[in-house]
């Protein structure tokens, strides 16, 4: 059977299905994936080693057998540490094929076949009886569900069913515990990651500022989550409101719910100020007692910030208030963490909760389309004003009185700067609907709607009509393309520039001029973890970093 894998093409800005030989196997997307850098997180292996071997003592120590249940096990390594550890044997289930597949290759290579199962179904697939998956209940629950948000990857529904039906009462589990900490912030910086900023922009006539449609500024924003590296942002980026609070916490050897639910913190503001950010990690407890802990904390909240762990397969949250609020130091507010089975978001109360009828308002959903086609990162950008004023430095230098502008770049405020400094004429391609509708509220918002021409349709079809018969005198890029997955991606504008060659008028400028691409080659150990043996493929991974 032939196989067909979806790849991105970055000089055409499109996915292209390559069709592979009938022996391709999954293993390398499995090891360019964040398998790897869960796998040599140390102190995460560590952590997981001394709470497994915690555990496996303590059911010895009744008498009993240790059978494993490890839900969602990927490569094996839980499964191998706890037959490392002594337990009798181990249910290991993971519901991936290909990673299925590879975690029997890596069991049986590391000889324990006779004490591993693997299971390749979903975990609420497994059944448990004399002619079921397993022949008994466990008496010990080893899981890996995490994601940067705790909850995002099904570690809730997941272990509500495992307790129902997989997994003996009063079990042993490890991780044993899991808490929710958030701290409330004021920063100019991470809002702008949310919210669109007026632009200013200084022209021969005076000052000029591009304003957000109202609607834009009103949408409470995308509803994920966006995780990055605290430990990256500088303290004088922000403000801190609050202390750290400790949210919500849940106990993992007992029935968990997936059920609604939000958990509400008095306090007192630290300082007066604009309430816009909502910063969260968790923590896990290997065992009861909680003196094997796996933090995510930031270096300010951490207990030693010299052994922070580098990893980015768990990372931090920040979450956006709807709006931002103002609040006053020692006057008391309340913080609340709302979550369904599998998300997590904030809302602040002024109110005491049991007065409040709104205690559970939903879950925030962008309704402008600006957070569904801008991510994170292209909200900071679009309001880095100092990137701003370099491209109407750069402008003014090949802006003419009598100068037609072809923008190319998704989203892009490129076309209203070139008409504020002065272009006869802007076109904007927007290739896709989604950015067309935008830049149009955006047009209209600034008045523009009928000075700048929207073009909905790829580059490499644009016709002389669409253009007005008019010969493009400069051709403008961020450049910035939502395809893009990689910056090197963006490339793309090498491409748009020669499959709209036949539209530029003699002597036409093209901005960007040039580009340059920096590589550094390294060298890094991997191939082991706790003293088990992974595969792991030759080429490089472009894995871009925070």
């Amino acid at each position: 059977m032939r196989i067909f894998c979806g790849r991105a093409n970055p000089t055409t800005g499109s996915v292209e299905w390559l069709e592979e030989d009938e022996h391709y196997d999954y293993h390398q997307e499995i090891a360019r994936s964040s398998y790897a850098d869960m796998l040599h997180d140390k102190d995460r292996n560590m952590k997981y080693y001394q709470g497994i071997q915690a555990a496996v003592s303590r059911v010895k120590d009744r008498g009993q057998k240790a059978l494993v249940l490890d839900i969602g096990t990927g490569t094996g390594l839980l499964s191998m540490m706890a037959v490392t550890a002594g337990a009798d044997f181990c249910y290991a289930i993971e519901v991936f094929k290909p990673m299925a597949d590879a975690a029997v290759k890596i069991v049986e290579k590391n000889g324990f076949s006779d004490k591993i199962k693997v299971i390749n179904k979903h975990s609420t697939e497994v059944t448990v009886g004399p002619d079921g998956d397993m022949p008994c209940r466990a008496n010990i629950l080893i899981t890996e569900l995490f994601d940067t948000e705790l909850i995002g990857e099904g570690a809730l529904p997941s272990y509500e069913h495992a307790h129902r039906h997989l997994v003996q009462e009063n079990c042993e589990a490890v991780p044993h515990r899991a808490t929710i900490y958030a701290q409330l912030v004021e920063s100019r910086r991470m809002w702008s990651w949310n919210k669109l900023f007026p632009i200013r922009v200084q022209t021969s006539h005076g000052e000029q500022v591009i304003v957000p449609p109202s609607e834009v500024e009103q949408c409470p924003g995308a509803p994920s989550v966006y995780d990055i590296q605290l430990n990256q942002v500088s303290p004088t980026d922000f403000t801190v409101l609050s202390n750290v609070l400790p949210m919500f916490s849940v106990d993992f050897s007992k029935q968990v719910s997936s059920s609604a639910a939000c958990h509400i913190r008095q306090f007192e503001p630290l300082a007066s100020g604009r309430a816009q950010v909502v910063l969260s990690w968790w923590d896990i407890e290997m065992d009861p007692e909680g003196k094997i802990k796996c933090t995510m904390a930031p270096f300010w909240a951490h207990s030693d910030p010299k052994e922070l762990q580098w990893r980015d397969h768990w990372m931090q949250c920040v979450y956006f208030l709807p709006q931002e609020e103002p609040v006053i130091q020692g006057s008391a507010v309340f913080l609340v963490a709302h979550h369904d089975d599998y998300c997590v978001w904030y809302s602040l109360q002024r109110t005491s909760p049991e007065k409040n009828e709104s205690i559970h308002p939903g879950r925030p959903v962008c309704d402008c389309q600006a957070h569904l086609l801008w991510n994170r990162p292209r909200f900071g950008e679009i309001n880095d004003q100092d990137r701003t004023d370099q491209y109407i430095q750069a402008l003014r230098t090949v802006l003419k009185s009598d100068s037609v502008c072809l923008c190319v770049s998704d989203g892009s405020l490129l076309s209203m700067l070139a008409h504020h400094l002065g272009a006869e004429q802007v076109f904007t391609i927007e290739s896709s609907a989604a950015s067309h509708r935008l830049m149009k509220k955006i047009f209209k918002a600034n008045h523009l709607e009928d000075k700048i021409n929207i073009i909905e349709k790829r580059p490499e079809l644009l016709t002389s009509a669409d253009l007005e018969g008019k010969k493009v005198s400069l051709l403008l890029g961020e450049p910035f393309f939502t395809t893009s997955l990689l910056p090197w991606h963006n490339l793309f504008f090498w491409y748009v520039r020669t499959a709209v060659d036949q539209h530029l008028g003699p002597g036409a400028v093209v901005m960007p001029q040039a580009a340059s691409l920096y590589a550094l080659v390294v060298e890094f150990r991997v191939g082991v973890s706790e003293g088990c043996t992974f595969l792991t493929g030759p080429v490089a991974d472009p894995e871009p970093l925070w």
